[in-house]
């Protein structure tokens, strides 16, 4: 019998290894990942310090970047643009909302509902947590360029100043330079 044990199904340490080599390795490799230290990505809420709000900074800066990028299309010459927003950019706080019933659970007499805004503190100032941060909505565009003048140039001006902002064409004028105007 003694013999009959040893040549049975006996397990060694190292065939367990062997045969569960791929399902130990994934272990591993997620407690690696896990401990691995995180940094902030796009998807991930941004924590930002109250401050204040920088849409008119901002809209000058995209304009200027318009300005350039039109300013390469054939035959535009000088350009200026200048855009109107229906909304700025908005940035959507993370809230902390509680609802306090009383009465039933089936037909309450009445309810409360808080919310507030969650604020985080770390290195001696507060901040808000960002969960999403919203595009401004364009109003309208005007484009003064010196080629406004030719129908193909105020067609190829519209069509890319469309593709930028996602105005429709009804909402973005491409008008001539007054020559002799800003000279």
């Amino acid at each position: 019998m003694g013999e009959h044990r040893e040549t049975g199904k006996r397990v060694k340490p190292l065939e367990i290894l062997g045969r569960y080599k791929y399902v130990l390795l994934v272990a591993a490799l997620g407690a690696l990942l896990l401990a691995w230290p995180q940094s902030r990505e796009s998807g991930e809420a941004a924590v930002l310090p109250e401050k204040e709000d920088t849409a008119a900074g901002d809209l000058a800066a995209v304009e200027t970047a318009m300005e350039e990028i039109l300013g390469k299309i054939s035959g535009v010459g000088k350009v200026d643009v200048m855009l109107t927003l229906q909304s700025g950019t908005e940035k959507v706080l993370a809230t902390d909302t509680s609802l306090a019933y009383s009465g039933s659970v089936q037909a309450p007499d009445d309810y409360d509902r808080s919310t507030e805004t969650v604020v985080v503190s770390g290195g001696g100032e507060d901040g808000v947590v960002v969960t999403q941060e919203r595009c401004p909505q364009y109003r309208g565009a005007l484009v003064v360029c010196e080629g406004g003048g030719s129908d193909g140039v105020r067609l190829q001006v519209t069509q890319a100043v469309a593709a930028l902002t996602g105005l429709g064409t009804d909402r973005i004028a491409v008008v001539p330079w007054q020559s002799g105007a800003g000279e």
